[in-house]
């Protein structure tokens, strides 16, 4: 059986797709980008604040569903540019805490709407033992 997850603290789906689907105890969370939610346009600013924004409307949508970051156990992140790399590294040990999440960062050409940054993710809610 699927769940769908929604909530309007995170942008709305700008396509065919649900922000997230529960499936038993998994659920998949379609990939962000640095959008702002009331305004529905990119955030203009530094890529850290990109950055911040994408994991922003993660964290909304994982709250949707009853978790958090902490409880992702994969995340993809997709870059324009790579040299971004080292901030998205940063930014993460930031966020997250030991374990980290699995991960695979990836070079694109191109994101939806221009975006510069993308991440989607895998979680497991109640699998960091956060609550």
């Amino acid at each position: 059986m699927r769940e769908t997850i929604h909530t309007p603290e995170a942008p709305a789906a700008v396509g065919t797709y649900s922000q997230a689907l529960r499936v038993a105890d998994t659920v998949w969370l379609s990939g962000q980008i640095p959008l702002d939610p009331a305004t529905m346009t990119l955030v203009d600013s530094s890529p850290e604040a990109m950055i911040r924004q994408v994991l922003s409307n993660l964290d909304a949508v994982a709250r949707a569903a009853g978790g958090s970051l902490q409880d992702i156990v994969k995340l993809n992140v997709f870059l324009t540019d790579l040299g971004w790399f080292p901030l998205v590294n940063e930014i993460m040990s930031e966020v997250f805490r030991e374990p980290y999440p699995a991960r695979a960062a990836v070079g694109v050409a191109s994101l939806p709407k221009g975006a510069a940054v993308e991440m989607e993710a895998v979680m497991v809610p109640g699998s960091s033992g956060a609550g």
